[in-house]
C-alpha cells in the first residue's frame, strides 16, 4: 500500500508519495477510476503541463507547502498559465485518492449485488447467461490492464520540499523537476484527466475548448444570487470556508463561470454547455460621473463581513454580484474581466471607430468578404440556398416575416422553396433557428406577428420565436426593430432592406402586374398605396383585383457577407435576443440563451507573438511607400480605431496609425490597411445555381499558442480593367453568366468592413445610445471627394440650429457642397427616394394625414422653408445648385391583362405606378458604401428609437476606371454595385455600361442621368397623367385634375394610372391622336425627376380634426 518515505540528499529533502513495490491488483483498484463516458469528455486528447516557475511569498520563509507553481497547460491550440500553491496539489491528490476509493466501493457492491443474483439469493431473479457467455469464475475481479490505465499516481513524486539554508535556487530547481514528474504522471492518463477534479484544478470545462468562443481564459467556481433555484443544489455550495455562520441560507448557489473574450457565462457545472445565464460585453459608459474615468467592465465590493469576497459584473443595463472564496480570487476575476472586455482587437468595452460596438475588419486577411443583390429575386435567391445549406443553425430578425413567403419564383415549380418548407426541412435535421419578430402596435400596422409567430413554432420544436418589445410593460410604442437579417451558421449573413415578408420580391423589369397569378400568388400581390391586408390566415387568397389594380414595384438592395463581420452582426443578433429572453420568457426552458462567437480569431492563428513591436514597425514602413488610405473621424465624434494587436503582447504593441491617401476618400485605418489576397477558391450566387457552395472557412486555428512560423503578410490593392470582359462576362461558381442575367448579383470580393448599428437600452439592452450609422453617414460624407448617390426610403433630416430634426446628414451634404463650391470643384450628390410615402390612402383622403405628414417632413429637409438644403443653397447658389445635387424617383408602367381592353372600351390595360424605393445605400467615389436597414430619418439613425443594423464596406480590390475625365481606381464592390443599379435605372443595355463609367463628368451627369430623367418624367405627364406631379401645387387643383381623369377614364384607383386609348396633341393647328404605345416605347428605364413643386402650397401637416394631430411628430421623422 502507498506509504511515505523521507528521502534526503544534497542539502534538501524531499517526501514522495510512492510505492516501494508493485501493487495487487486489488489494491491497486482501490486508486482506480471507472472510465469516463466519451460524451461527457473534456479533453478528447492528453494535456500537456510545463512548470515554468517556482516561487514563494517569501524568500527567507522555507515553508514547503508556501512554495507556488506556475504551470503553463496547453491542449490542442490552447495555452493557458495557471499559479498553484503546492497546497492544492496535495487536495488533488488526496481527492482523486478518495474518488477512486469511493468508486471502488461501489464497483465491489455492484460485483457482490450481481453474484448474490447469480445464485438465487438476491432480490432478483437469476440472470440466464447465453452459452456464449463466460463463467463468473472465467471473469477475473479486476483486469490488471484497467486498473494500470486507470491508477491514481501514488508513485509520482509529490514533493515536499524542506530545503536546507543556503540551497534556495538548488530547492527551487529540485521542486520544479519533482512537480513535473507528478503533473505528468496523471496527465498522462485519459481518464484521470476527465475526471472532475483535475478538470476543476486546471480550470477547464466543455467550453473551454470550443474553439468558435475564442481562447481560454479564466474560470473557476463562483457564487451567484440572481438566478433561479438550481435543481438538486446541494449543502456544500457555500460562500465562505466558515460552517458557524447562516450567510449561506440567502439564495446563493454555486455555478461554474466561464470567461470568453466577448463574454462571461454561468454553467450549473463545468460539464454542461448550455448557460444558465451569460452578460455580453458591450460598450461601457465613458465615465462613471464621478471623475474616475472609463467604467469598469468589473469591480471589487467591499462587504461588512469580512468572511465574504465579492466583485461586481456591471454591463449594458444588469449589475450581478458575485462571490468567491477569497481576496486574491476577487482580484484575479476582476483583473481577467476588465482584460477581456477591454484588451485589443475587439475590446467590446470600448467604443470603435464612429462609436460602434464592432471594430473594422478586413485590415488583415482574415476572410472579410462581401456580396451585394439588387431587388427580390436576387437576394431571395441567395437566402435560399444559404438555408439549404445550413448545418447548426439559422438566425432570423425581421420587422416583418412571412412564413409563406415563396424565396423562388415561378412559385408553383418551387413549392419547397417556401419559406416554413425550408424552416422545416432544417429542423427536422437537427438545425437550431432563432426568429427575432418586431411585436408592432395592432392599432397602427397590420403585419400580425402574432399570426407569423404562430405559423412558425407550429414547423417544428427547433424553431424559436421572439415578438419585442411589450408595449404595456416597456412604455416603447413608438419605436419599431427594424433590422433585417438572416445569418446561417455564423459563416453567412443577409442584410439589407429586404425583410422576408409579401410584397418585396422583384426583379430589374419591376412588372406593375402578374395575371394570371404566375410569380406573385395571394397576398404577396401586394400594393400598401391601396390596400392593407385585414386578415393574414388565407395568404394564397388575393387582396387585390388583380384585373383592375397594379402591385406596388419594390426597389431595393441587400448584401450577404462572410467572415467576421458575420460573426459581429451575429453578436447583435445574440444580445438582441437574450435581451429579449430576459424580459419575455425568463424562466421558458425551451427559450435559450445565446452565446456569440469569437469574432477577431484571426489575428491569434496568423500573428507571432514575439517581436511584435519590430514587426508592425516594418509592415508600417512598408506600405508608407505605396497607396495609404486615411479614415477620417467626423468632427462630432473623438472615437478612434483601435488596432489588431495579438492578445498574447497587447501591452506592448505600438498603436500608432499610419495616415495615408488614396483616391480622394480618407479613411482613418492604421498600419494594418493593406490586405493580402485570400487564397482559395470563391464563388458568388447566381440565378442558374440550385444551392451554394460550401463557404469558405475561416482561417485553420493555429494560434492560439505562439506559432514562429506563421507571420502577417501584407500587400498592395489589386487592380482590374474596366472593360467588357469584366462587367459584361464574369464568373459565377464555376459558370459564365451574361450581364443581362448577373446585373442583379455582384461579385464576391475582399473587402474592409464595419458593422454599424443603431440601439439603445429599450432595443438592446445596452447602457449607451449607439449612432454609429448616423456618425458615419456625416463622416463618409464630409470626406467624400468627388460624388455622393443616395437611394432611400425616407430622406428627412436637420442643417445646424434646427432644433426639430436632430440628425445631421443634411448639414454634411450642405457643407460638402459648400466647400466644393467655394473650391471650384465638380462634385455631384445624387438622392433617389419614393415619389410617395408607401402609405394607405389617396393623398387627398381624409384618412391619409400619415402620407401627407410624411411629405411634409420630407419637402421640408428637401426645398420648402429656411430648413431646407435647395432654400440654402439656391440663395448662395444661385442656378448652379442643380449641378451639385438634384432629387430623383423611380416609375414603371405595364399591361394588367395580357390582351383585350375591360369592360370600358375606351382604356387600355396600360398602367404606371410608381417604384417604391426601398433601398437604404450610400455610394461614395466608387470606392466606398453603407448599406443596412436604417433610414435617413431621426427614428433610423439616433439610436434611441428605431433599432437597425449596417456595414460600412471599404473595397480592397480595385479596377481601372475615371473620375471627372482622369484614371481613377474604382473599387470593385463599390463600383459594380452603382454601375448594375444605374444600367437599371437608366434602361441601358449590353455594351452601353461605359456611357455612365465616370459618374461626375457632364457627358454622364447631364446628358445621360439628366436627360433620361427628364425624358421619362414628360412621357409619364403626357401619357398617364401621373400623381404627384410639378403642376399640381395644392388639393384643390389634385381633386380637380384626379376628377376630369376618373370621369374620362373611368378610373377607380388611388393613384391615377392608367394610359388612354389615344392621346390627343396638336399639330399645325389639328388635333392628331397619337398611339400611347409609340410614347411609352421611348422610356429608358425608370428613372423620373423628383416633383419638388408637387403640393407647394400646401401645408400637409396633420389638422386638429385627424388623429395623427395628436400623436407625437417624432413618428413621422
Amino acid at each position: 500500500m502507498a506509504s511515505e518515505q523521507l528521502m534526503s540528499g544534497s542539502g534538501s529533502r524531499y517526501h514522495k508519495m510512492q510505492s516501494s513495490e508493485p501493487l495487487p491488483a486489488m489494491m491497486s483498484s482501490f486508486f482506480s477510476f471507472r472510465q469516463v463516458p466519451e460524451s461527457t469528455r473534456i479533453f478528447e486528447e492528453l494535456p500537456k503541463a510545463t512548470i515554468v516557475q517556482v516561487s514563494r511569498p517569501d524568500p527567507a520563509d522555507i515553508s514547503p507547502m508556501l512554495l507556488s507553481y506556475t504551470i503553463e497547460f496547453q491542449y490542442k491550440q490552447f495555452k493557458w498559465r495557471l499559479l498553484k500553491k503546492a497546497s492544492q496539489v496535495f487536495f488533488l491528490h488526496f481527492a482523486l485518492k478518495k474518488r477512486a476509493f469511493v468508486e471502488e466501493i461501489h464497483e465491489k457492491q455492484e460485483q457482490v449485488r450481481e453474484w448474490l443474483q447469480n445464485i438465487g439469493i438476491g432480490d432478483h431473479a437469476a440472470v440466464v447467461h447465453d452459452d456464449d457467455e463466460h463463467d463468473d469464475e472465467a471473469v477475473p475481479l479486476n483486469h490488471d490492464e484497467i486498473a494500470k490505465n486507470r491508477d491514481v499516481p501514488s508513485s509520482a513524486a509529490l514533493p515536499i520540499i524542506t530545503p536546507a539554508l543556503g540551497r534556495q535556487q538548488s530547492i527551487s530547481d529540485r521542486a520544479k523537476v519533482a512537480m513535473q514528474g507528478y503533473l505528468n504522471h496523471f496527465l498522462g492518463n485519459m481518464d484521470i484527466v476527465n475526471s472532475r477534479e483535475v478538470c476543476k484544478f486546471m480550470e477547464v470545462s466543455k467550453l473551454s475548448f470550443a474553439a468558435e468562443y475564442g481562447p481560454k481564459l479564466k474560470e473557476d467556481y463562483v457564487l451567484v444570487k440572481h438566478l433561479p433555484k438550481i435543481p438538486n443544489d446541494d449543502d456544500l455550495r457555500k460562500c465562505c470556508g466558515c460552517p458557524w455562520f447562516s450567510c449561506c441560507k440567502d439564495n446563493w448557489q454555486k455555478v461554474w463561470a466561464v470567461l470568453k473574450p466577448g463574454f462571461l457565462a454561468f454553467l450549473e457545472d463545468p460539464f454542461d454547455t448550455k448557460p444558465l445565464d451569460i452578460i455580453v460585453f458591450d460598450v461601457l459608459p465613458a465615465s462613471d460621473g464621478n471623475g474616475e474615468g472609463r467604467v469598469a467592465l468589473a469591480k471589487e465590493i467591499k462587504d461588512r463581513n469580512p468572511l465574504r469576497h465579492a466583485f461586481k459584473v456591471s454591463c449594458g443595463n444588469r449589475s450581478i454580484k458575485l462571490r468567491t472564496k477569497s481576496n486574491r480570487k476577487v482580484r484575479d476575476w476582476v483583473a481577467a474581466i476588465n482584460d477581456a472586455g477591454l484588451r485589443p482587437p475587439e475590446g467590446w468595452c470600448h467604443p470603435h471607430r464612429f462609436g460602434s460596438f464592432a471594430p473594422p475588419r478586413g485590415l488583415t486577411d482574415d476572410g472579410s468578404q462581401a456580396q451585394w443583390f439588387i431587388d427580390g429575386r436576387a437576394a431571395f435567391e441567395a437566402i435560399a440556398s444559404s438555408i439549404e445549406e445550413a448545418k447548426s443553425e439559422i438566425f432570423i430578425c425581421g420587422w416583418w416575416v412571412c412564413p409563406e413567403l415563396y424565396l423562388r419564383r415561378p412559385f408553383h415549380t418551387h413549392a419547397s422553396s417556401r419559406l416554413d418548407a425550408l424552416l422545416e426541412a432544417k429542423a427536422k435535421q437537427g438545425v437550431q433557428i432563432y426568429i427575432l419578430l418586431y411585436k408592432e402596435v395592432a392599432l397602427a400596422l397590420k403585419i400580425n406577428s402574432v399570426y407569423s409567430k404562430r405559423k412558425l413554432l407550429s414547423i417544428h420544436e427547433n424553431v424559436r420565436v421572439l415578438r419585442y418589445p411589450d408595449h404595456f410593460s416597456s412604455g416603447v410604442y413608438l419605436w419599431s426593430h427594424h433590422e433585417k437579417l438572416v445569418i446561417v451558421d455564423y459563416q453567412i449573413c443577409f442584410i439589407g432592406g429586404l425583410d422576408l415578408c409579401f410584397g418585396r420580391y422583384d426583379t430589374f423589369e419591376h412588372k406593375v402586374g402578374d395575371y394570371p397569378s404566375l410569380i406573385w400568388p395571394g397576398k404577396d400581390y401586394y400594393n400598401p398605396r391601396e390596400s392593407e391586408p385585414n386578415s393574414w390566415e388565407d395568404t394564397m387568397k388575393d387582396e387585390l383585383d388583380r384585373e383592375k389594380y397594379p402591385r406596388m414595384p419594390w426597389h431595393d438592395v441587400h448584401c450577404a457577407l462572410w467572415g467576421p463581420p458575420c460573426r459581429d452582426i451575429a453578436r447583435h443578433f445574440v444580445q438582441r435576443w437574450n435581451y429579449a429572453k430576459r424580459n419575455k420568457a425568463p424562466n421558458e426552458q425551451a427559450i435559450p440563451l445565446l452565446m456569440p462567437q469569437q469574432h477577431m480569431v484571426i489575428p491569434h492563428y496568423m500573428g507571432r507573438s514575439l517581436d511584435i513591436e519590430v514587426e508592425s514597425k516594418s509592415v508600417e514602413d512598408s506600405h508608407n511607400k505605396g497607396i495609404k488610405r486615411q479614415d477620417s473621424i467626423s468632427s462630432r465624434s473623438s472615437f478612434q480605431d483601435i488596432p489588431l494587436l495579438l492578445p498574447q503582447d497587447a501591452d506592448g504593441m505600438d498603436d500608432s496609425n499610419g495616415e495615408s491617401k488614396s483616391n480622394g476618400v480618407e479613411l482613418n485605418f492604421n498600419l494594418h490597411d493593406q490586405q493580402p489576397n485570400r487564397p482559395g477558391k470563391s464563388f458568388s450566387f447566381s440565378f442558374r445555381m440550385s444551392k451554394v457552395e460550401p463557404s469558405l472557412p475561416d482561417m485553420p486555428m493555429k494560434g492560439f499558442v505562439d506559432d514562429p512560423d506563421n507571420t502577417l503578410a501584407f500587400q498592395g490593392e489589386k487592380s482590374k480593367s474596366l472593360d467588357k470582359e469584366w462587367w459584361e462576362i464574369q464568373e459565377r461558381g464555376g459558370q459564365v453568366v451574361f450581364a443581362d442575367e448577373t446585373g442583379q448579383v455582384g461579385p464576391r470580393t475582399p473587402c474592409r468592413c464595419q458593422v454599424l448599428r443603431s440601439v439603445s437600452q429599450w432595443s438592446a439592452g445596452t447602457s449607451q445610445i449607439e449612432e454609429s450609422i448616423h456618425i458615419a453617414y456625416c463622416s463618409l460624407i464630409e470626406k467624400s471627394e468627388h460624388y455622393i448617390y443616395i437611394e432611400n426610403q425616407f430622406f428627412i433630416s436637420g442643417l445646424a440650429g434646427d432644433e426639430i430634426i436632430r440628425n445631421r446628414v443634411l448639414e454634411a451634404l450642405y457643407r460638402r457642397i459648400m466647400r466644393a463650391y467655394n473650391e471650384k470643384r465638380c462634385f455631384r450628390v445624387i438622392i433617389v427616394i419614393p415619389l410617395l410615402p408607401g402609405f394607405q390612402g389617396g393623398l387627398d383622403d381624409a384618412g391619409a394625414a400619415s402620407v401627407r405628414a410624411i411629405m411634409h417632413w420630407q419637402y421640408r429637409t428637401i426645398c420648402r422653408g429656411q430648413n431646407s438644403i435647395l432654400h440654402n443653397l439656391c440663395d448662395l447658389l444661385g442656378p448652379k445648385t442643380h449641378d451639385y445635387i438634384s432629387f430623383y424617383g423611380l416609375r414603371s408602367y405595364g399591361r394588367l391583362v395580357d390582351g383585350g381592353p375591360v369592360a370600358s372600351s375606351q382604356v387600355f390595360l396600360h398602367w404606371w405606378t410608381y417604384v417604391y424605393v426601398h433601398s437604404k445605400v450610400m455610394i461614395i467615389d466608387d470606392c466606398t458604401l453603407l448599406i443596412g436597414s436604417a433610414n435617413i430619418n431621426d427614428r433610423s439613425l439616433l439610436g434611441s428609437r428605431d433599432s437597425e443594423i449596417a456595414v460600412l464596406i471599404e473595397d480592397k480590390e480595385y479596377v481601372d476606371s475615371y473620375m471627372g475625365g482622369k484614371p481613377w481606381k474604382a473599387g470593385k464592390f463599390a463600383s459594380s454595385l452603382r454601375l448594375s443599379l444605374w444600367s437599371e435605372h437608366l434602361g441601358l443595355r449590353t455594351g452601353e455600361i461605359s456611357q455612365i463609367s465616370d459618374p461626375v463628368i457632364d457627358s454622364t451627369y447631364k446628358d445621360v442621368w439628366m436627360a433620361t430623367a427628364k425624358t421619362n418624367t414628360a412621357i409619364y405627364q403626357d401619357v398617364f397623367a401621373c400623381v404627384p406631379n410639378d403642376l399640381i401645387h395644392s388639393r384643390a387643383s389634385m381633386r380637380q385634375s384626379m376628377g376630369y381623369w376618373k370621369e374620362r377614364l373611368g378610373h377607380t384607383t388611388i393613384d391615377l394610372g392608367i394610359a388612354p386609348k389615344k392621346l390627343e396633341s396638336y399639330h399645325n393647328g389639328d388635333i392628331k391622336d397619337t398611339d400611347p404605345m409609340e410614347r411609352l416605347q421611348s422610356i429608358r428605364g425608370h428613372l423620373v425627376s423628383f416633383p419638388l413643386d408637387f403640393m407647394c402650397q400646401e401645408d400637409l401637416r396633420p389638422v386638429f380634426n385627424e388623429s395623427e394631430y395628436y400623436a407625437s411628430p417624432q413618428v413621422f421623422h
